[in-house]
């Protein structure tokens, strides 16, 4: 297995929750959502962040709305709706219990280990 591999399908998994997390601290567009993304390391390109939005939106998650730009067209801002809050809500306390539980796989005493 390569290790690339690995670490693309880890990011992957987490990708939806953190853009959850971005919009539950303010209204974004997608350049904003990238840049908070690059800022954590966590490298997104346009092609793949508009699917993930697309299909948070059609499953009631996020909501947008266009605003005017000083620097160009106008801007689609997403926002979490009432069922995106709760969603994260649920994903805030599921991250914790697998955070909890690598936690204590990865400190499982050497003897735990062998068996």
């Amino acid at each position: 297995m390569k290790i690339e591999n690995a670490k693309a399908q880890m990011r992957k998994g987490v990708l939806e929750y953190c853009i959850l997390s971005i919009l539950s601290q303010k209204d974004s567009y997608a350049s904003d959502i990238i840049n908070r993304l690059k800022e954590a390391k966590l490298i997104v390109v346009e092609g793949t962040l508009y699917p993930l939005l697309t299909r948070q939106k059609n499953a009631g998650l996020l909501s947008y709305r266009w605003e005017e730009s000083t620097q160009g067209p106008p801007r689609k801002y997403y926002k979490l709706t009432q069922e995106g809050e709760k969603f994260l809500d649920e994903l805030d306390k599921s991250w914790t219990e697998l955070v909890e539980a690598v936690d204590m796989v990865k400190n499982l005493p050497q003897e735990s280990k062998e068996n």
